[in-house]
Order: structure tokens, then sequence, then C-alpha cells
């Protein structure tokens, strides 16, 4: 058997099935490809598998279940038709593992941008590195290695998923075993999109931090290409592509999949703003002291700008710092106030709404339609 190509993969039934699958893929694919790194040096290893060890307690693996609801919608549509060479199941959860290996690299690097400490409620990467520097004597600033050690994990990661999206190993052929299906042009065109834009979306998003440009139009874009793009849309297009979703289809998950993607973007404003710490792994406020112009910032401010300027100053005022209990409660009250927190609400109800009519008169097959509108309401009302 290839080091890519796991075992022939048991079809998840519906995409509670999915994370399951997802993760069995992601063990065979680090089985063969954790000795490869120890090979160069055992300290090489030892950081590989702290990336693996990232991979292994990710979230909710939101990404896998929305390219296999691709794949479903697109085999259950009675236009569909069938690339060549067909794509199996194991195909599609090969992609569905390598978008948790995109995820990795995004969050590794996203933590490293952001000073965080926690991740899920665990260090983060570059602070696991920082301590593993501690712990073993060296010389030099911990910190500072830390970081280093935490960019190339993500550039590891993203590596990774660049193998196992197209069905390669570092531990190279394994002779006799036939080769992983190789995927279709579209589909790996839509791979290579979504990468650059994400990454196009991350940069927007630290310009945005320094240039202190606070409007709503430019918050929205980043979360477009950072966050709705990789997340839903380009996943959900993946699947549908590779089981040959007809182009009818395929608009209407891309529509879907934009809308889906704002309203768990917004919603994830207000948890990191609103959310128990305990729940969501990061502390309250991250964003807020991190100077991140986050829709909900963007909206507050224009509101209090035009109600009350003084509250805008406030505001301004709290961006790019920790505050204290006290201080953050009142930013919070402010924001609520302002009305800010009762459009964000509406403005997911309404991206909600419209990804659910859509999938409603969308032609697929009526369990997926169910499962698909479950998780759409899940992940815009979603607590952590």
């Amino acid at each position: 058997m290839s080091p890519t190509a796991p075992p022939p993969a048991a079809e998840p039934t519906s995409l509670s099935e999915v994370p399951d699958a997802t993760g069995a893929v992601l063990e065979h694919f680090f089985d063969a490809t954790l000795p490869v790194a120890g090979d160069i040096a055992p300290v090489v290893g030892r950081a590989a598998d702290i990336v693996a060890d990232f991979v292994r307690f990710g979230g909710k693996r939101v990404r896998p279940m929305f390219a296999y609801a691709g794949w479903l919608a697109a085999m259950s549509s009675p236009h569909r038709r069938p690339p060549h060479p067909e794509q199996s199941v194991t195909d599609a959860l090969r992609v569905c593992a390598a978008l948790e290996l995109v995820q990795a690299c995004a969050l590794i690097h996203d933590d490293i941008i952001d000073h965080s400490d926690t991740r899920r409620g665990r260090p983060t990467v570059h602070r696991r590195f920082e301590t593993a520097h501690r712990d073993a004597g060296w010389s030099g600033d911990g910190a500072r290695h830390g970081v280093a050690a935490a960019i190339l994990a993500g550039d590891l990661a993203l590596a990774w998923a660049d193998d196992l999206f197209g069905g390669h190993s570092p531990a190279g052929p394994d002779t006799g075993a036939p080769a992983p299906n190789p995927l279709p042009a579209t589909v790996s065109a839509i791979w290579a999109a979504m990468r650059t834009e994400v990454l196009g979306g991350q940069y927007l998003d630290i310009v945005n931090e320094v240039s202190g440009d606070e409007t709503v139009e430019s918050a929205y874009r980043v979360m477009e290409f950072k966050t709705a793009a990789y997340t839903v849309a380009r996943p959900l297009e993946l699947g549908a592509r590779m089981a040959g979703g007809p182009a009818e289809l395929l608009d209407d998950l891309r529509s879907v999949g934009h809308d889906l993607g704002i309203a768990f973007q917004l919603r994830d404003d207000l948890l990191g703003m609103f959310g128990d710490p305990d729940r969501t792994g990061k502390p309250s406020g991250d964003d807020l002291a991190e100077g991140k112009r986050t829709a909900l910032l963007a909206l507050g401010l224009k509101r209090a700008q035009q109600r009350d300027p003084r509250s805008a100053i406030a505001l301004r005022d709290a961006v790019g710092r920790r505050l204290d209990d006290n201080e953050l409660n009142r930013i919070r009250e402010l924001l609520v106030d302002v009305g800010a927190v009762d459009e964000i609400e509406r403005r997911i109800i309404d991206l909600l709404d419209a990804a659910v009519t859509r999938l409603e008169h969308a032609e697929i097959g009526t369990d997926i339609r169910a499962d698909l509108i479950a998780m759409a309401g899940r992940i815009a009302h979603r607590e952590a």
C-alpha cells in the first residue's frame, strides 16, 4: 500500500462520521512520514511530532466535513458527470485530510502573528518549541527560537498538505502498490487558488492592523479570503468537483460556501470578544489586544462615531493593548450599547437563511441536504 494511500475507506454515511475517517487518513500518513523526519536527526523527528500532535488535537474538522459534503452532494446529483479517472471515497478522504494540514499551517503561523500563548486550551506551537529550548538548556533566546521553529513547523504542515493532496510521501514510493488516483486538473486548480487566497487574506489582515483601516468593507474582504474561502467555499467546491458535480450545483455550493464562511467568521468575532475561554481555548479580547480589525470592531467604531464620538475614542484606545477585566467589560458594554452586536447577529441570521434557502432548492439528495442544513446551523450558532 502506498504511504499516502490508506486502506480502502469505509464510506462515511453522514457528516458526523467524517472527522474520525479524516483522522484515520492522517494517522496513516504520519505513520509513513514521521520516520522520514526522524531519520534526518532525532531533533527533527521531535519537531515533526509536535506538528503531528497539533494536527491530532485539532478542532471540529470543519473543512473536511464541508469537503465531504460537497462530494456527497455531487454524488447525489442527477446531473453528475464523473471525471476521468473517476475518484473514489479514499481519494475524497485524502483531500479532506490534506485540508486539515493546511489548517494546521494557517493556525501555527496565525498564533505567531498574534503572539498567542494558547490554542484549543493548550500551549501554541511556538510556545512548545520555546519550552523545549528551555528544557534542553540551549543557548540564546528561547522565545526567538520558538518563533523560528514554529515558522518552519507551519511550512512543514503546508508541504505535507501538498504531499497528501497529490498522493505523494517523503517516504517515497511503495513498490508493488498501486499509486493513488491522480486528481483532475480542475480540482488541483481549486487547491492552488485556495492556498493563495488564504495567504492573501492573512496578509490583508495584518496590513489592516498596521494601516489602521477601520472600514467594514476591509474587514469583510479579509473574511472573504482568510476564512470564508478556505473554510467552507473551497472545500465544498473541491469535494463537488472531485465527484463530477454539474455547473448548477457548483454555483449553488459556491453561494452557500460564501454565506456560511462569512457567518462562521462573524460568529468567531463575537466569540473572540464574548466567548468563554474554557470553551474557545483562547483568552477573551485576544483579537482586540492584537489590534485585529474585525467586522465587529469596524461596525462598533462606525456606529460609535455616529452616535457618540467619545465612545469611539474609548474603543480606539482599547485596540492593540491588553485590558483588565473591568476595561474589557466596558468595551463589551459599548459594543452592545451602540448596536454592533445585534447587527452582527442579524447578519449571521441573514447569511444562514440565504444559505439554507439555496440548499433547499439545490438538486441534491435529501440526506445530504438535511446534513448540510444542520451543519450550517451549528457553525452559525456555535459556542466555541
